[in-house]
């Protein structure tokens, strides 16, 4: 049996043949890289500090916040603004992984191979 698919193309019974991202138009392309003046309407202020200039502190609220709304962006916005939650996400969590490499693991966290 297959699943119904729904106006915008996609399979809504759970699909797990595409990730979030090949499913957001605009995260297979760069578009932002592709005009330097940022996307159309867009001031590139809105997309974030580079993080590599946040302090520390700055960079745990920043991901804070991002994971706060994480669901509701994922439900409830638009595409675009899902790509650029994708992004900034994957932006300051490379940051804070470059910056603390050897970051602590709690042992309960992990499961048994």
């Amino acid at each position: 049996m297959t699943g119904s698919v729904r106006e915008d193309g996609f399979a809504s019974s759970g699909s797990t043949e595409m990730s979030p991202e090949q499913r957001v138009p605009e995260w297979g392309g760069d578009q932002l890289a592709d005009d330097p003046a940022g996307a159309p309407g867009l001031d590139g202020d809105l997309l974030g500090i580079d993080p590599t200039e946040l302090t520390d502190e700055d960079l745990i609220r920043e991901m804070h916040s991002l994971h706060r709304t994480r669901l509701d962006t994922l439900r409830h916005a638009a595409d675009s603004a899902l790509a650029n939650h994708l992004r900034r996400t994957a932006e300051l969590e490379t940051e804070y992984l470059a910056r603390h490499p050897g970051r602590e693991v709690d042992p309960s966290r992990l499961r048994d191979a």
